[in-house]
């Protein structure tokens, strides 16, 4: 495949972003020195002023967080005043999540440990190689089975996921079932004989995979969809047809999403294609269960331009976000590259990164976030020089990192201590999520698990037995 070609054809709206106005005067000549990038401090205050940060803060109230109701009965089911109750948040309903492209591909056993407990340390969702390259290099060659299977780069079996994800908790998505790149050379250009090839692989993945991974992209990128794909029409109607084909396939608690590329994310809602495009589809009785969007600057220049741009208004992008509450599925940021190379290239990512994930977990219908590539050397050929990972080419963490790690582990995660009323209710607000609860009463102590979440607002009742 000719890579070079489809990275410029994902780079082009970020490089846009990043080019200086260009001089509307046709005869003049270039100047022999380019001018120097305007700076991002301006925008950049933007996202630091008191009236924005109040903005965001109260949406996460609102909308990250509710209202806990405990209710502690004794063996009897009679209530138990005045117990003493402590909290702890354990688990985020809400997914934060990185693609785990090189699980065990590492150069040595002590730097794979390393990725998987520094994956572990801030994720609960992982995003899994399902590129037809991968899956199908030459034909009839499957490599879904660990057994059997050669070492790909970038490509680990599917299967190796699965352990993983079960021993720690996981949240594993599928992606993509169909895309325009990174597909095996051997593919048909004739577009029956391709679609019944599709037929055949959703078939596969679906009946290997349905049960045991909850989330699916079914397509990804159709609006940048290249021009020699066999599949694409003026309509895009292939996108509707592969959903149409793998809704029967998985059962009703799959989620199948549909994906587009970073330029989506600066367009007002009332003109952005792919909000035409996702309305469409709905109305058309499509099945999609979350909409995703990408986020990438492959260059540091790509990065200074967006952050000196209009693009980078956090008020544009909230209200972008906050006009996708018209449609019923969520909203998910399923692909992040942030450099870090250039000067103080750290520092600019952790506060990028810092600012905008702030601005990603305040969004009504947001339910998901996910870097891209962990540490730095591990993302596709041509994408190595942002240095866009969270972690050096030593596995080290990055300042983007820590934040990070400061804002999933402590900042939005709730520890709340209180005590049964005369009733036996104990209430506290906290974020969404999985906790769990230590009752002390009568000098004794039960623990229990409980998940608070935004679809219910029930009423916990924790029995303590004899």
């Amino acid at each position: 495949m000719d890579w070079e070609i489809r990275m410029l054809r994902k780079l082009a709206l970020p490089l846009l972003c990043a080019l200086p106005a260009l001089n509307a005067s046709a005869g003049e000549p270039a100047p022999s020195v380019a001018p120097k990038a305007p700076s991002p401090e301006p925008n950049l205050r933007r996202w630091r002023d008191p009236a924005w940060q109040e903005r965001v803060a109260k949406n996460i109230e609102t909308y990250r967080k509710g209202d806990v109701v405990l209710e502690v009965v004794d063996a009897a089911g009679k209530p138990v005043p005045h117990a003493e109750i402590e909290a702890r948040q354990t688990r985020h309903e809400f997914l934060f999540g990185c693609n785990a492209f090189v699980l065990q591909q590492l150069a040595t056993p002590e730097l794979n440990r390393i990725y998987e407990e520094r994956f572990l340390k801030l994720f609960h969702f992982a995003t899994v190689p399902f590129y037809w390259e991968g899956t199908e290099p030459a034909r009839g060659e499957l490599r879904y089975r660990e057994e059997g299977s050669r070492d790909i780069w970038r490509r680990p079996p599917p299967d190796r996921f699965l352990p993983w994800a079960e021993k720690n908790g996981l949240v594993l998505k599928a992606h993509p079932l169909l895309w325009h790149a990174y597909n095996p050379p051997w593919l048909p250009k004739d577009a029956e004989e391709l679609r019944q090839l599709y037929r055949k692989r959703f078939k596969e993945i679906a009946s290997r995979y349905g049960e045991k991974i909850p989330f699916f992209e079914v397509v990804n990128e159709s609006l940048v969809c290249a021009k020699d794909y066999p599949l694409l029409t003026p309509d895009r109607s292939y996108v509707g047809w592969a959903f149409r084909e793998n809704a029967p396939l998985y059962p009703a608690k799959a989620i199948l999403m549909i994906n587009e590329v970073t330029e989506f994310n600066f367009r007002p809602f009332a003109s952005n294609p792919y909000v035409a495009q996702v309305r469409g589809l709905l109305e058309q009785g499509t099945r999609i269960d979350g909409i995703g969007l990408q986020y990438h600057f492959f260059r540091r220049n790509a990065l200074d331009g967006y952050l000196a741009g209009k693009n980078s208004d956090p008020a544009r992008l909230l209200d972008l976000y906050e006009g996708f509450a018209e449609f019923k599925p969520p909203l998910y940021i399923t692909e992040i590259t942030i450099p870090s190379a250039g000067p103080d290239g750290e520092e600019l990512q952790a506060e990028v990164v810092r600012e905008h994930y702030k601005l990603w977990f305040c969004a009504p219908t947001m339910a998901g976030i996910t870097w891209w590539n962990l540490g730095d050397g591990t993302a596709v050929k041509g994408e190595n020089e942002a240095q866009g990972g969270l972690l050096d080419r030593e596995f080290k963490p990055k300042k983007a990192y820590v934040e990070l790690d400061r804002l999933i582990n402590t900042e939005w995660k709730t520890r709340a201590q209180t005590r049964t009323d005369a009733q036996g209710r104990a209430r506290f607000r906290g974020f969404f999520g999985t906790y769990t609860v230590a009752v002390t009463a009568g000098g004794k102590a039960c623990e229990f698990t409980v998940n608070h979440s935004h679809t219910r607002k029930d009423v916990f009742r924790l029995k303590l037995e004899n």
